[in-house]
């Protein structure tokens, strides 16, 4: 239900700002508004307000919405209609200004929030390196568990997420990137990080374990914590609390040892024996069969317990005055804006896989999965999809926003309007190719639900 309301809540929301653009920015043009839609089909709620009569409504379909201006193109006025206030009749300017206004919305969306989110402070995970694979591009490099990555180029990176976004832009742009890392000592040390291993279809998986880049994790106790209610584990009868000493007559000291054997046992019955209240129990488990990456693996629904102090010391907080906010979040904005269109440039050149565009199903899944992490991380979310809505609709394509500003472009320099059977073949163009736009997305969102 979470899942639902988030996804309903985040399309409502994006859908409102971008037409609010339009809509505020005509008004400004003096162009008169008819009516404000969100969404498309059987109006559900319908209000007319102000001097000019607008009609706001909320349709039945939510994936998407219009302003519908006064517009000779559409049919003859109605007698004593201000044609001056038609849309058709504004300068060129004025009508760039009113159909731009709605991805500028969503941009400007999307800067506040990430204002509002590095004011209050976002919370990472420290980029401290876990065991290095041999032969890794960071092996190669000099890397070494233990060291904390203080800087990539001239970008300092605070917390996990921000190595991971850096080097996401950098494999765009370079072949090797300087590493700079720090040990607990003070002890600094820079690297020559290789990225030419990174293949078109390693970034919809974990392309920095690919270069061997691994979060250090302190060795947890095999001790269960919380237990999900009619699991495995629970109908077993493990309780919180247990000690896991041995499973299948394996002795085992750390959770992660626990974890691996229970992910290769699928279907597969175990002999756990734990400690509880310093009596030994035998305890039969057969861990349930899940697919993780087209792989099936074994899940019992049991988490370790955390020492919280040990948790905390890998956590640290990022927080920005007021200005410091405010120019971050512009960066921000800019620099997922410039990606976006990088990966999508990449995507026609056959350099990044197609496997990332996304539609709606993903979406609501990463809608649910942000609102449970709380609000910070949906904040987070909802400008990253504002971002790609205001992105997507600056597109040149026919029907997008960015397409009736390709028109104006070439009217501002052949000094007249594109004829409207230039407009007509265009729009067939555009509803063209956002079918096949939407008919990859739904195939991935499928792929991804069932294939993993």
């Amino acid at each position: 239900m979470l899942t639902v309301v988030a996804f309903i809540f985040t399309l409502s929301v994006l859908i409102a700002i971008h037409e609010y653009g339009h809509y505020q920015v005509a008004k400004w043009c003096g162009v008169k508004v008819q009516r404000f839609s969100i969404g498309f089909g059987k109006p559900l709620i319908s209000k007319t307000y102000g001097c000019d009569k607008t009609e706001f409504v909320l349709a039945a379909l939510p994936f998407g919405g219009y302003v519908k201006m006064l517009d000779e193109r559409e049919g003859p006025l109605p007698q004593g209609e201000d044609l001056s206030r038609a849309f058709n009749r504004q300068s060129v300017w004025k009508r760039i200004a009113i159909v731009a206004a709605g991805p500028a919305a969503n941009l400007l969306l999307a800067i506040f929030l990430y204002w509002c989110l590095f004011l209050q402070g976002t919370m990472g995970i420290k980029p401290v390196l876990g065991e290095v694979p041999e032969n890794s591009p960071a092996a190669i490099a000099g890397m070494q568990a233990g060291q904390q990555i203080h800087r990539i180029g001239d970008i300092p990176t605070p917390t996990w997420q921000d190595v991971r976004w850096v080097l996401l832009q950098q494999t765009l742009e370079s072949a090797s990137i300087e590493v700079e890392t720090k040990l607990s000592t003070g002890t600094s040390q820079v690297h020559q990080l290789d990225l030419s291993g990174i293949g078109s279809d390693d970034y919809e998986g974990d392309f920095l374990g690919k270069l061997g880049l691994r979060p250090f994790q302190p060795e947890v106790p095999a001790i269960i914590g919380d237990i999900v209610k009619n699991s495995p584990a629970m109908l077993a009868g493990l309780q919180s609390g247990d000690r896991v000493l041995a499973v299948n007559s394996t002795d085992l000291e750390t959770w992660e040892q626990f974890v691996n054997i229970v992910r290769q046992s699928p279907d597969h019955q175990l002999q756990i024996r734990v400690l509880r209240n310093d009596r030994l129990h035998e305890v039969l488990v057969t861990p349930e069969s899940v697919t993780d990456a087209g792989e099936a693996i074994g899940r019992i629904g049991a988490m370790g317990q955390i020492d919280e102090a040990l948790w905390q010391d890998m956590l640290i907080e990022v927080q920005h005055g007021s200005l410091e906010s405010l120019a971050k979040a512009g960066k921000k904005t800019w620099e997922t804006s410039v990606f976006s269109l990088r990966m999508l440039a990449s995507m026609v050149t056959g350099d990044v896989s197609w496997k990332g565009i996304s539609g709606p199903v993903t979406i609501a899944s990463y809608a649910g999965q942000s609102a449970h992490m709380g609000w910070k991380s949906f904040i987070g979310f909802l400008a990253l999809i504002s971002i790609s809505l205001g992105v997507l609709n600056l597109l040149p394509v026919p029907v997008l926003d960015g397409g009736h500003l390709m028109y104006y472009m070439v009217e501002i320099i052949k000094g007249s309007p594109v004829s409207d059977a230039v407009m007509e073949a265009g729009q067939r163009v555009g509803v063209f190719l956002l079918g096949m736009l939407m008919i990859l997305a739904f195939y991935n969102d499928i792929n991804r639900f069932f294939v993993g």
